[in-house]
């Protein structure tokens, strides 16, 4: 980093009342949010009541945090049964937004909001970016999508609460989102990291420096990222890179946040979110600092309450650190379902992606491909040459051996030519699974 960027760390007197909350004094909010959350949907909702009888518990059996792990899991494909507003534990004319998934998998995971989960949201987001090293009166360009999408209307209420200018570009139009950085002045970029790669190939193509323009702070999220990632984009822009964390089903971005100045992983702001590592397979819960499946309760919500909500991400729990009283999570290093079993061996693309950034020549744009000739899944690893590079052989064969000795799996390398493959505006694709077709 320059001199520019330092002393972005925040200091205490401007963290809000949550961040500065002791142990034991988050521990009893905790426990009195579980319980009005336990209450509130069981009573609001036909689902949860059932769940809950299912199991013999009442909401009065909750004495204690550790009574959470006697509580069922909710999953995507309860959001699923009850849509659209099956999970709604307030009367919809007090719901003033709803945002929703997709649907390319099913049907669409549907979440509302109150005016106060919109407030609650927006002071989380704040005291992101702030967490980040933004500030109020910084320009704040938000390239995450707009719509039912969760990041670009959380992104545009979080940066409005610190008190930013915000520019809602959404995403797409990549000559644009260059002109406006540049001519606005933007200092923060809020936006997936896959996406911020193509931004930053329009600067160089365009003859424009990454490191010359007034960004200072990239808040990337909606997708696992490495620190190899992290490296990389930092070393072309001279700006932090920092990681978000959020769900639709929990919230939104603003779940948890990475402080710049530890870049240590991710605090989990547990004043309204209570987290635990699962076991994926059994369920069981596990100690702090085990790697399982992330589940998250929502202390605070009104509108749409979650109980035990498995994020099928994997990550472990660690001690807070810039901020203390809040337990950190590691940075995603996939998820359960993004999850490629080859010839018995797990792999996720992260790890690909970790390999791709230590060889020189290549850049971090690729795809996995799977496919089962002769009833033997085959992986193909298609990624993208730098500009400059004419001879792929030794690129190609460097990764070869890397994926045979680290990963432990045979795989084919094809270097392609710059841009050959297709960009994200959003989460990027990094999975083209064949093998049924």
């Amino acid at each position: 980093m320059t001199d520019r960027f330092l002393g972005e760390a925040c200091p205490v007197e401007l963290q809000d009342a949550g961040e500065r909350l002791s142990v034991d004094e988050l521990r009893a909010r905790q426990l009195a949010g579980l319980q009005a959350t336990v209450r509130a949907a069981y009573e609001n909702v036909p689902h949860y009541r059932a769940a809950l009888d299912g199991v013999g518990f009442a909401p009065d059996d909750l004495k204690s945090l550790e009574d959470l792990s006697r509580l069922p899991f909710t999953t995507k494909h309860d959001l699923r049964e009850n849509y659209p507003f099956g999970m709604f534990a307030v009367p919809r004319t007090e719901v003033v937004r709803v945002h929703a998934s997709s649907g390319t998998t099913g049907r669409p995971t549907v979440v509302g909001y109150t005016r106060a989960d919109i407030d609650n949201w927006a002071d989380l987001i704040a005291r992101s970016i702030r967490a980040a090293g933004g500030r109020a009166g910084d320009v704040c360009h938000v390239a995450y999508g707009y719509g039912l999408f969760t990041g670009g209307l959380g992104a545009h209420y979080g940066a409005e609460r610190l008190g930013c200018t915000v520019v809602p570009v959404s995403g797409g139009m990549t000559e644009r989102q260059v002109d406006l950085i540049r001519d606005f002045g933007a200092q923060i970029i809020m936006v997936t990291p896959s996406y911020f790669l193509s931004i930053m190939d329009e600067m160089v193509a365009r003859g424009i420096d990454p490191r010359e323009t007034s960004l200072r702070v990239g808040i990337f999220g909606a997708e696992p990222w490495t620190e190899q990632m992290r490296t990389e984009v930092e070393s072309r822009t001279g700006m932090h890179a920092v990681d978000i964390y959020g769900l639709s089903e929990v919230m939104g971005p603003g779940v948890a946040q990475e402080c710049v100045e530890t870049k240590d992983g991710l605090h989990i702001w547990e004043d309204h979110f209570y987290p635990e590592i699962i076991d994926p397979v059994t369920g069981e819960v596990l100690p702090d600092g085990s790697e399982g499946e992330l589940v998250f309760t929502t202390l605070t919500k009104e509108a749409f309450p979650v109980l035990r909500y498995r994020t099928r991400d994997l990550t472990r729990l660690l001690p807070g650190t810039a901020r203390p009283g809040m337990r950190r999570m590691e940075k995603i290093t996939g998820r359960t379902d993004d999850l490629m079993i080859i010839r018995g061996v797990n792999v996720f693309p992260t790890q690909i992606e970790e390999l791709i950034l230590t060889i020189e020549g290549l850049t971090p744009h690729y795809l996995c491909t799977l496919t089962r000739p002769n009833r033997l899944d085959e992986l193909t690893v298609q990624v993208e040459a730098a500009p400059g590079l004419t001879d792929h052989t030794p690129a190609a064969n460097a990764l070869t051996n890397l994926i045979k000795n680290r990963i432990g799996i045979s795989a084919s390398v094809e270097i392609l030519q710059p841009h050959a493959l297709e960009r994200s505006l959003g989460k990027a694709k990094r999975i083209n699974d064949r093998r049924h077709l």
